[in-house]
Parts: structure tokens; sequence; C-alpha cells
């Protein structure tokens, strides 16, 4: 391969780091290394069979390289760092499952590379900026953030169904500043050049100055939607589709006998945790020309069009780790929302009662997997 070929290693092969993988490698401006985990032995055997309505139907799929652990892949210095694993802290720091970057020799023998995290949720970034600079390495941790908009979810170990659609939004953390103007030259220039990879693989990024806000504006729909689908052990069409609307559907519907009551009682407490969460943007600076207000509309509106239609078979990805006895990303999700209120003194109600819930649910969880 060109000695050009920068090369990248994305840690985390389920649905996300599948495609993004595939979008690296697509690009022919990047080596790729990919750190499988618990699916190591499956995708050495047989490879990631990709299914996507955008990058076709793509069998015995393999990165350039594959590894095990992060252990296994200190051999070469890398150019970017791409993290696609779910942010569990409780479970699996980030900073704990990169430790060996962060340490000697690796840090001794090669220059640090520009991490990017590929994680629901906020402030999911602090744990690794703070064992970066622990480390005394002598420069300024450069992490990349993302607000990360995709279709995808894991079938199986090694089959991947991927819809048409996936888009990033690329900004520089800066762990003090929620709300800067501009990036600095340099921290334009990174964010472009990783930008011009993942658009050349067939993806879509888009730099911004202050990805906090973007990230903030998203996780209102997981907070929200994903909470309401784990709790209720339903996806999200059972809060839109009426009985009528397909009766051939085996799909959660809603019953014409609970239909208004769902109205007057559920959707609106779905309008209640996001305006809870807008008073938390404001609190935070976020005024109405950054975070509009129309964002609680949009996003309920949006979501109920999308899900109302017989042919949407789509599963929160927080649903689906609890059917298959994985933990769930509480704590980046709902969790920060509350803490970020509890600082600023705002009450959240709403908000507080589904981190109650799912604290439960995700002790119940660890405690069955003896973590």
């Amino acid at each position: 391969m060109s000695s050009e070929l920068k090369d990248v290693l994305l840690v985390g092969f389920g649905a996300v780091g599948a495609i993004y993988s595939l979008i690296l490698q697509r690009s022919k401006k990047a080596r790729v290394t990919v750190v499988a985990r618990s699916n190591y032995d499956a995708i050495s055997s047989h490879g990631m069979h990709i299914k996507s309505g955008k990058y076709g139907d793509i069998p015995s799929w393999k990165p350039d390289r594959l590894v095990k652990s992060v252990s296994d892949a200190l051999d070469r210095p890398y150019s970017y760092v791409v993290v696609c694993t779910k942010y569990i802290p409780e479970v699996s720091p980030t900073s704990c499952m990169l430790r060996p970057l962060l340490s000697v020799p690796y840090t001794s023998n090669y220059p640090q590379p520009t991490y990017v995290l590929l994680q629901n949720g906020l402030n999911v970034e602090q744990d690794l900026y703070t064992a970066l600079k622990d480390a005394k390495i002598d420069e300024e941790p450069r992490i990349i953030s993302t607000a990360v908009w995709i279709g995808t979810n894991l079938a199986e170990e090694n089959i991947v169904h991927h819809n048409n659609f996936d888009r990033l939004s690329l900004g520089i953390y800066r762990p003090s500043d929620f709300t800067a103007a501009s990036n600095t030259t340099s921290e334009q220039a990174t964010l472009d050049d990783f930008a011009s990879i993942i658009i050349a693989g067939g993806g879509l990024a888009s730099v911004v100055p202050e990805v906090r806000r973007i990230k903030f504006q998203k996780n209102f729909w997981n907070l929200a939607f994903s909470s309401f689908a784990t709790l209720t052990h339903h996806p999200v069409t059972a809060l839109f589709r009426r009985q009528n609307d397909d009766k051939t559907m085996p799909a959660p519907y809603i019953a014409d006998v609970t239909a208004e009551l769902i109205e007057k009682y559920t959707i609106p407490t779905l309008y209640g945790v996001m305006n809870e969460a807008l008073a938390v943007g404001r609190a935070m600076g976020y005024d109405e020309s950054a975070l509009p207000a129309s964002v609680v509309e949009s996003t309920i509106a949006n979501t109920k069009r999308l899900h109302v239609v017989p042919e949407n078979k789509h599963r929160a990805s927080m649903l689906l780790d609890i059917e298959n006895g994985r933990p769930i990303e509480v704590e980046a999700i709902v969790g920060e929302v509350v803490r970020m209120a509890h600082q600023k003194g705002i009450d959240v109600p709403r908000i507080e009662t589904l981190y109650a819930l799912l604290l439960v649910v995700q002790n119940q969880i660890l405690r069955e997997r003896g973590a």
C-alpha cells in the first residue's frame, strides 16, 4: 500500500464501528487497523457481512488489519484513533480501554494520535482528556468530539444492517468552553483533514466550531425516546402507530382503547422531558439562536413521522442493549443531563425519574453479568 496512507486505529467493531471502518477504508486515504474485542473470532474467520442501503451488500468484508486488543496494535504510530465503543464509564472508562496508547513504551516510541470519539452522550471526552493530561505528554490533548447520525444495528456478531444514511458533525473538544465561536488554524486543519477522509469514503461530515451544542441538541432524542423504549421494552413505534394504521403488522401499535390515554399522558411527558432539557441548555449558555425552542416540537414531530409507518422496524440501541443483556449508556445520555441541571440549579423532575429507573435497569444488568 502507498506510504502516503494514514494509519488509523478504530476501536469497537460493532454496528457503528463496522460502517465507519468501511468508510475509512473506502477513502483510499487510510490504512485501517480494527480492534474487535468480543467478535474477533467471528470476524477473523468469516469477515463482517455489511448489508447497507448506501454502500451495498458486502459479504465477508475485513479491514486492512484486525487485532484482538489495543495492546496488539502498538507496533506503529497512528494519525487517528477512532473510538466507536459505547461510553459506559461504570464498566470500562475510555481511558482504561486505551491505556496502552497512553503509557510507556508507546508514548516514548511514538507521538500521540488525534483521538476521534464516535460515542453517544454528553461529556464523554472528559475521562480521556484528563488521562492524557495526567500522562504528562508535552502537548495539549487532541480530541475530536462528534455528533453521529446513523441508522445501523448489529444483527449478529458479524452481520450489520445499515440504511442509506450516515452523518458526522466534527469539532474540537475543549473542556471548559461550551460556546467557542471559531477554531484555531491548527484545529481547523485537523478537523478538515479527518473530514476529508470520511467524505472521500462516501460519508457525510461537517466541521463546526463548537460541537458540544450540537451534541446537546442531538441528545434530546436519546434522552426521551431511547429512555422510554428501554423502560417500556417496546420500540418507538409503540408510541405512535395506531391499531388501524396496519392491522397486519405484528409490531407494537396503540390499541384503540388506550390511544387517547397515551395522547393525554405519554406524549405530554415526552414534551416535558425535552422542555426540561431545553431549560438545562439555556442555563449552559445556549440561547435561542444556538438551541431553538422549536427543537422540542421538531424532534417529536419528525420521530412520529418516521415511526408511524409500518415499514419502520428501528429499535433504539439502548433497547437492543437490554434485550441482549448488555450495559446501557445511562450515564452519558441521562445522568450527565441530571448533573448539568444540578450544577446550574435547574429542576428536572421528569429527567431525574428516568435516570432513577434506568439506574435500576443498569444495576440488574451489571449484577447478572457479574460486573
